[in-house]
This record gives C-alpha cells, sequence and structure tokens, in this order.
C-alpha cells in the first residue's frame, strides 16, 4: 500500500503545473459529447480539477447541435467520434457548416484508424487526442485556447 501511495504522490507532482493553473478566471465553457457516462464523467472530474467549473455534458452529436440551435455557445467542445444518432464527424461538420467557430477537440479510443481520424479533422476539428484524457492533455488543450 505504501508504494501505491508514493507512486500516487509522484503523479500529483507531476502534474502540479497543470493543476495549479487556474483556468476558472479565462471562464471557459466547455461542452463534452460522449455516449459513455462514465467518460463524460471523467471529463467533467479533469475540467473541475484545472479550474473549468463551466461544463455542460450530453450523450450524442445531435444533442449538441441542439444546444447550438437554442442559443448556448461553447469556447471548446471534445467531442466523442463514436456515438449512436449523431456521430462526432457528422455533429463536428454540422457545427461549422452553422458557423460554429469554437474550438473542437475530437478525443477518441485509440482504436480509431488513421483514415476515421483525418475524416474527423476535415470535418473542421481543431485537434484530436487519445482516451483516456488526462490533467495533462486537457491542459495543453485549455492552453492551446488561451493563445
Amino acid at each position: 500500500e505504501k508504494d501505491v501511495q508514493v507512486m500516487e504522490d509522484e503523479r500529483k507532482d507531476k502534474e502540479k503545473h497543470v493543476t495549479n493553473s487556474d483556468y476558472s478566471r479565462t471562464q471557459l465553457k466547455v461542452l463534452i459529447v460522449d455516449d459513455v457516462r462514465v467518460i463524460r464523467m471523467t471529463h467533467k472530474m479533469l475540467l473541475d480539477r484545472v479550474g473549468v467549473k463551466d461544463h455542460v455534458a450530453v450523450e450524442n452529436g445531435k444533442e449538441a447541435v441542439e444546444l447550438h440551435n437554442n442559443g448556448q455557445s461553447f469556447d471548446l467542445i471534445l467531442m466523442d467520434k463514436d456515438m449512436p444518432v449523431m456521430n462526432g464527424i457528422e455533429a463536428t461538420r454540422t457545427l461549422r457548416s452553422m458557423g460554429i467557430s469554437c474550438k473542437i477537440i475530437g478525443v477518441s479510443s485509440s482504436t480509431c484508424n488513421q483514415l476515421y481520424v483525418q475524416e474527423f479533422v476535415e470535418a473542421g476539428l481543431n485537434g484530436f487526442y487519445t482516451k483516456p484524457l488526462t490533467v495533462k492533455m486537457l491542459g495543453e488543450i485549455l492552453e492551446k485556447i488561451k493563445s
């Protein structure tokens, strides 16, 4: 059990520079789009951890499009690729065709092939990350948005 605690402390030390950053002052609003509840919860937890408190989560691309149709706007969308009803590629294309210019970051499993990632990027992504997101990865994403 001691070894586990030491490893946990080392991991926290490595991530401290990200968690100490205060993104809450930038008042970013983030939309999480993923059909897996555990992933949505994990992304919310990571956002909270880095100081981003204004976030909304939906289960598919259609719900993301509907939020924008209802007048909600976001600074960042974390978009899954494979979802029922409307997948991430279709949702990204639709949002871009509506004139949505916020950053859209694709987040998907490591099993996706390069052609599918390329199609996702061509739909209008600003970046792509493999699940699971880490605090460090999220920090990189947020730094890009700030600049």
